[in-house]
């Protein structure tokens, strides 16, 4: 059984400001994995996740609003599918309050040839839209790790790794060899869609990236900012960001120079979350031969970012990061795994810098990748985490809220 731990029962220097741990009960079924939350208006989260459906899966949505679930709806339904630990869907909720959702299916035979798709709802999240392929190139080829952020207030915005350069996809295995050669890269990309449905704009931003690293996006004061892993001809897979600023997307530049030389794809991606102007940017590294989990903030909305630090290191650091914001600071949220698989929390000030000592907020029975990557959500109400365990042998949901 997982243990939910509160910050009460650690050490009294174990955090700066004591935080209540409590069980937060979810509304998926069984056999259910790949969990992702968005923010809802009024303090209310979005919940999406994967289920088996017969032969294919299905793509199922809950909200959380008024410390009641809503009904449990389905996005979609399809045996065509690509359901892989690391490359979850996601939902996003615009301004205006329409609902929009991702996931991957297949465009050919090929293991890793398949396409992002969305879905919009305008009802809450009752009925939703037919599939609307993002990538039109018409490659059998990967399309993957997107994330979504509202662009306007019914506008959605979507940045994806597209492999639309990396040739047929029956030869490129982009988990493990990784025997591109040059020209040959996965590249990010980002796009527009309007209110109904349309896409309205679309831009190249990177000519080579990390494979199988997802992206993450946030909007500050001075617009929406983009984090990757960057792939350069030596091999080096250190962290980028490119911001949208003025009209234009400026050329993407390094967080931190970790300098890690990676000749194959870590499939371990870094996250990001602002509020205002602050900006905090999180990843995994094993630069130095040494797992470890770093961190870095910019106090001007990703203009420059202070010196990055260390926040954990050792053997047991799995990484697999999140990262939420509010105005008081921001929570981070890691993996480790020795013993036991367990999952970790740190609060963080402006500066960056840790407030007391970090937080195990869970022990898992799952080791290894069929925990995928826990998620979480800032609101008015709490911090929210959601994550798979497997029990069994089977995959299952779990969640906690943080007050």
């Amino acid at each position: 059984m997982i243990r939910f731990l509160a910050a009460l029962l650690l050490p009294l220097s174990a955090v700066a400001t004591p935080a209540a741990i409590e069980p937060w009960p979810l509304p998926a079924g069984t056999a259910a994995a790949q969990p992702s939350l968005s923010h809802g208006a009024n303090g209310a989260v979005n919940l999406s996740w994967i289920e088996r459906s017969g032969n294919g899966h299905r793509l199922k949505f809950a909200r959380f609003a008024n410390a009641r679930w809503s009904a449990t709806r389905t996005i979609a339904e399809g045996d065509n599918w690509f359901v892989n630990w690391a490359d979850f869907p996601s939902t996003t909720q615009l301004p205006d309050g329409t609902l929009w959702a991702h996931n991957l299916v297949k465009s050919a035979k090929g293991t890793y040839a398949y396409d992002v798709v969305l879905y919009r709802s305008t009802d809450g999240g009752i009925t939703w839209s037919a599939p609307i392929r993002v990538n039109d190139d018409g490659t059998p080829t990967e399309h993957g790790f997107a994330a979504l952020w509202p662009w306007s207030k019914n506008e959605l915005a979507i940045a994806w790794l597209d492999g639309r350069n990396t040739g047929a996809a029956q030869s490129h295995d982009a988990h493990a060899g990784h025997g591109d050669t040059a020209g040959n890269m996965m590249t990010l990309r980002a796009a527009v869609y309007d209110g109904k449905g349309r896409k309205t704009a679309e831009w190249p931003l990177d000519a080579s990236t990390c494979d199988c690293c997802q992206t993450d996006a946030a909007v500050t004061a001075k617009g929406p900012v983009i984090i990757y892993r960057d792939r350069d001809p030596q091999e080096i897979r250190d962290i980028y960001v490119t911001r949208h600023v003025d009209g234009r997307w400026q050329t993407p530049k390094p967080v931190a120079a970790d300098q890690w030389l990676m000749p194959a794809c870590p499939v371990n991606g870094p996250a990001i979350a602002a509020h205002g102007s602050s900006l905090w940017a999180a990843w995994y590294t094993g630069s130095g031969n040494t797992p470890k989990i770093r961190l870095a903030y910019s106090g001007n909305s990703g203009g420059a970012f202070l010196p990055a630090r260390t926040i954990r290191t050792g053997p047991a650091v799995l990484g697999r990061v999140d990262l939420a914001a509010d105005a008081g600071g921001a929570w981070l949220l890691w993996s480790e795994e020795s013993a036991a698989q367990t999952l970790w929390l740190n609060r963080l000030a402006r500066s960056a810098s840790p407030v007391g000592n970090p937080i195990l907020l869970a022990t898992l029975k799952g080791r290894g990748r069929g925990t995928g990557f826990a998620r979480m959500q800032q609101t008015a109400h709490g911090l929210y985490v959601v994550w798979t365990d497997v029990i069994d042998g089977k995959p299952v949901l779990r969640g906690a809220r943080v007050k």
